[in-house]
């Protein structure tokens, strides 16, 4: 039997629609109200195949509803109180919708939580960190609904989903639309999650409105070990996307990122750099580009378009309330 009204399906279908025909978009009669959800111009119904399957099997708001994920079906008999979440992601899409998780994981190599929600998360339980979750904790928290991801947890699911029940979306990053679209279906509140994106856009569009000419921006980001340029299957770069930003030919690919040696750090030269380090502070690799003669010799170096930004915001916000924050430093730097 098919959903009765399943809300990444249902939403993201009207976006192709709309998409297409450019018209401005009407309260739906089914109640989700305003559907003109973020795409950027591209015309595609969901990030993948894969998410279009997630979603729930009542309308707005109604329960009890079953919801679509990545590992199964969930039954929720009435809307959750008492929410985990797992990573970054779901504590951003979580917070956006107006829900205090009662427990959260911190995220590895950081300060415990992205620090552009520090303000939102003072007093919620951790339950270890995301690579090193602790059930016992979790349970205590006597949770009515764990939100993760099957790429961070997967192992973990028949666990987890004993405590309580368990959502979980693929993976998070580039879909991160469609998860905060996931998690608006198991708390009840996709008109809000609709309204996110919504916002999300409108925002998008003026930022697009004030960019001076057509530059071409490159992502660097230093990791352990590694230096990667970000290409469009991320959630940085959705957003250059949908600010309809044009990207060097070796990062507009289809793909997470590209690896690349300190020795070929003149393949991160665009109109503009934008880079990070994960973790606490510029890594040594960061450090060790950053004081070399290959980075002062690069163009955008030299017209001090290179700019450090918040790793915790453009590469791990995850969430409508990270991207609404890259998006005000695209709109200082580009406007």
């Amino acid at each position: 039997m098919r959903p009765k009204w399943t809300p990444l399906v249902a939403v993201l279908a009207s976006v192709t629609l709309l998409a297409a025909c450019g018209q401005p978009s009407k309260p739906s009669s089914s109640g989700v109200g305003d559907q003109d959800v973020a795409t950027g111009g591209r015309l595609f119904s969901t990030a993948d195949a894969e998410t279009a399957k997630l979603g729930a099997d009542a309308g707005p708001g109604v329960f009890p509803r079953t919801v679509t994920h990545a590992l199964g079906k969930t039954k929720l008999d009435k809307k959750p109180t008492r929410v985990v979440v797992l990573d970054s992601g779901e504590l951003d899409d979580v917070l956006a919708l107006g829900v205090t998780p009662v427990g959260m994981a911190t995220t590895a190599g950081q300060s415990g939580v992205p620090s552009y929600l520090a303000d939102r998360v003072k007093g919620i339980a951790t339950v270890g960190d995301i690579n090193n979750l602790n059930l016992e904790a979790i349970a205590a928290l006597t949770p009515d609904l764990i939100v993760g991801s099957k790429l961070r947890a997967k192992d973990l699911y028949p666990q987890l989903s004993k405590i309580a029940p368990t959502v979980f979306s693929i993976r998070p990053g580039f879909p991160w639309k469609e998860n905060l679209l996931l998690i608006g279906a198991s708390l009840g509140d996709e008109t809000k999650a609709v309204g996110l994106l919504n916002d999300y856009q409108k925002r998008a569009n003026e930022v697009k409105a004030s960019v001076k000419g057509a530059p071409k921006i490159s992502l660097l980001r230093f990791l352990s070990g590694n230096i990667r340029l970000y290409g469009n299957l991320s959630f940085i770069g959705v957003i250059l996307k949908d600010v309809g930003l044009a990207r060097p030919a070796n990062q507009n690919i289809n793909e997470l990122a590209a690896q690349i040696s300190k020795e070929r750090i003149d393949e991160a030269d665009a109109d503009w750099i934008f880079y990070s380090s994960y973790g606490a502070g510029p890594s040594p690799d960061e450090k060790a580009v950053t004081s070399s003669g290959l980075w002062a010799g690069l163009g955008a170096v030299k017209a001090q378009h290179a700019i450090p930004v918040a790793d915790e915001v453009w590469f791990l916000g995850l969430g409508p309330i990270g991207a609404m924050k890259v998006l005000d430093d695209l709109k200082k730097y580009l406007g």
